[in-house]
């Protein structure tokens, strides 16, 4: 084992790390709100919604994340759209995101008590403002295991994006890979980086979570 190399090249996986940490933490706000979003539709009485947002969950959970990055980063300039490659991988991360967020929040609300409802419009609440208030609080403490799983799995996918060019920790320890011809020593300290990143945000969600128990 070799890392004497680290000396010359450590700020490459400070830069990479922080790519993807910003990668991650812009489709983890995109992906939660429109995981929202779609979940709302999901559970909506309006049949086109429920039909779009069912639709859309369907295919993206059925179609691999490398061929919905691809469809974005080479189709996007097809109908016109040019993008930067960052956005490009933050909108297919997001895409992909929402899907399975929104499964999660959907069966978070529906296992809260439909009396909360009902309570609440009883009061004089607007059904928007009820949910907003009442149901989805309730939900995010029922989710929140599920959703920090899910958000862990954000930071571990990332990875993927290196492949159209972004600069990311693993696009980062591929080229210390080629300039130092060591084809091992590079992935184990871009792994320790991704273990230490994903078990900070474990820890911290687990912190949230015993807060939301003792507010209860």
């Amino acid at each position: 084992m070799n890392f004497t190399w680290l000396d010359k090249y450590w700020q490459y996986f400070v830069d990479g790390a922080l790519t993807t940490l910003e990668l991650s933490l812009c489709t983890m706000v995109l992906g939660i709100a429109g995981g929202i979003i779609l979940a709302l539709m999901r559970l909506s009485s309006i049949k086109p919604l429920k039909w779009f947002a069912a639709s859309y969950i369907a295919f993206i959970r059925g179609t691999p994340l490398l061929v919905q990055l691809y469809i974005i980063f080479y189709g996007m300039p097809q109908i016109g759209v040019q993008m930067p490659d960052f956005m490009a991988g933050v909108l297919a991360l997001s895409i992909n995101c929402a899907a399975y967020v929104a499964e999660i929040f959907r069966g978070g609300i529906q296992s809260v008590d439909k009396g909360q409802m009902e309570a609440a419009r009883s009061l004089g609440m607007s059904n928007g403002l009820s949910m907003r208030l009442i149901i989805l609080p309730q939900a995010l403490r029922n989710i929140l295991p599920a959703l920090g799983n899910e958000l862990i799995v954000i930071i571990k996918e990332s990875s993927i994006v290196s492949i159209i060019g972004i600069y990311d920790l693993m696009y980062r320890a591929d080229t210390v890979r080629g300039n130092t011809a060591l084809p091992f020593e590079p992935l184990i300290v871009a792994a320790l980086i991704y273990f230490v990143m994903t078990f900070t945000l474990s820890k911290l969600l687990g912190v949230a979570e015993r807060r939301m128990r003792t507010s209860d």
